[in-house]
């Protein structure tokens, strides 16, 4: 056994159960006029010769080979498409138009793309079937600002306020609250403007629990919270003085009932749509287990929900690792533990990194602090879409030979862990995973193994 390159391999077999155009493919098909789409509750099954236009949007870092799988079995039959994902990450296709835009902060693009998408979708009538393409990335891809409050919104609003939130140590599911009361196409808005056409929405869940109203912001999806659970969130984190005051005005007025509220479930819109889970966060921990199974290891998986800051996080897996190595809690060795879901940090400092690298530093500073030479204990924190945060590197691993190879360079995890400059050390000391864009999101997953 090798136990850093089987975190690498148990990891890549996440991603690749996470790989879209795989999933299409399992999912869709096409006999003749018939579009048989599978799903948990039973098929969904359209007659194609019932419409006259067949139109595909979509948005996040999926959406390329989303929307390839998606050609390659409905080709010509594609009336029109535009899908929206990250720089980078798109390529060409014959039916389907992609752009890029900017991710996880929206830009001018976002704009573009959402006017575009949004123009598709109020195109469309009775006789046209509407197919959505959604995974992680959608909400800052496709940003739309409101118009209906008493001072406009602008992109530099949206950027500044996404800023703000994704380093508030608030969770997605939260930032995503107060995205979808500032935007037009969010929210379930975007079913809005797609109504009175049948839609099917194809999702692959960034989000931890697979709320599909929080997933890109649920643009096709009901949407059960308010303006006044907006504004609750931004008390929380105590940002009222700090977010752009045309977002605080619009929150404001919608609360008051001034501004229109997003479609809640069980409206008119969404009575000819449905909204389809293809991937989540689960589907690839097992995909993990049955490779570390295959590896030798007696394995577990936790849960696909963790969530929290980071470092609470890595105390935490490190506690359940010392269990292992301690009295042989949860399994024998080789042992691997697996779980998944999304952390969030609370930046204070000035460096670089995201949560995952985050973590596996803060796992190395519990390695650091023990004392104790421990060369059993290895252990990954990475990000399914290979991008941790504002980096390149998917995430990090961490070890007592990663330790050593810290002290001899001289430098200290705990003034890199203050500085949240997970990034730069892990760097020096030879610790990053990359794996280069994935093109697919279903969270993170963070794996142990004792040996």
């Amino acid at each position: 056994m090798d136990p850093m390159k089987d975190l690498k391999e148990i990891f890549l077999a996440g991603v690749d159960r996470a790989d879209p155009e795989k999933m299409i493919t399992r999912t869709i098909s096409l006999s003749k006029e018939t579009l048989r789409i599978e799903t948990l509750q039973g098929p969904l099954v359209y007659s194609l010769s019932h419409y006259k236009r067949i139109i595909v949007l979509g948005a996040g870092k999926a959406a390329f080979p989303m929307a390839s799988a998606l050609e390659k079995i409905l080709g010509e039959r594609i009336t029109r498409g535009k899908v929206v994902t990250k720089y980078g990450f798109s390529g060409k296709l014959n039916h389907i138009e992609v752009l890029e835009a900017g991710h996880p902060i929206p830009d001018e693009a976002s704009l573009r793309a959402a006017q575009e998408i949004g123009e598709l979708a109020d195109g469309a009538d009775e006789s046209t079937l509407v197919i959505v393409l959604i995974s992680g990335g959608g909400s800052a891809l496709l940003a739309s600002p409101a118009d209906f409050g008493e001072v406009p919104l602008t992109l530099s609003d949206k950027q500044a306020a996404t800023k703000l939130l994704l380093e508030s140590g608030a969770t997605i599911n939260e930032i995503n609250c107060i995205r979808k009361h500032c935007s037009s196409i969010k929210g379930g808005r975007l079913a809005r403007r797609i109504f009175p056409a049948a839609f099917v929405t194809l999702i692959l869940s960034d989000v931890v629990g697979d709320n599909l109203n929080a997933i890109a912001s649920g643009p096709t999806v009901g949407d059960s919270t308010t303006y006044g659970d907006a504004l609750g969130i931004v008390r929380r984190y105590a940002l009222e003085e700090r977010l752009p005051a045309s977002i605080l005005s619009l929150l404001n007025k919608g609360e008051a009932g001034e501004a229109e509220e997003t479609p809640e479930p069980g409206s008119p819109v969404f009575e000819k749509g449905h909204n389809v889970l293809l991937g989540t966060n689960l589907s690839s921990l097992e995909a993990c287990r049955d490779k570390a199974l295959q590896l030798g290891y007696d394995t577990l998986i936790l849960s696909p929900r963790i969530t929290g800051e980071a470092r609470e996080a890595a105390r935490f897996y490190f506690g359940l690792a010392r269990g292992v190595q301690e009295h042989g809690l949860l399994g024998k060795v080789p042992f691997c533990l697996i779980a998944g879901g999304e952390t969030t940090v609370t930046v204070k400092g000035k460096g670089k990194g995201g949560r995952n690298q985050e973590m596996a530093l803060a796992f190395l500073e519990e390695l650091r602090k023990e004392g104790i030479d421990n060369r059993s204990l290895f252990f990954l924190a990475a990000s399914t879409d290979g991008n941790d945060g504002p980096t390149d590197a998917a995430g990090a691993f961490a070890s007592w030979e990663i330790y050593l190879r810290s002290r001899e360079k001289g430098i200290s995890s705990e003034r890199f862990l203050q500085e949240n400059d997970s990034y730069h050390f892990f760097e020096r000391c030879e610790g990053l995973l990359k794996t280069g864009a994935t093109r697919t999101n279903v969270c993170d997953i963070q794996i142990f193994i004792v040996t």
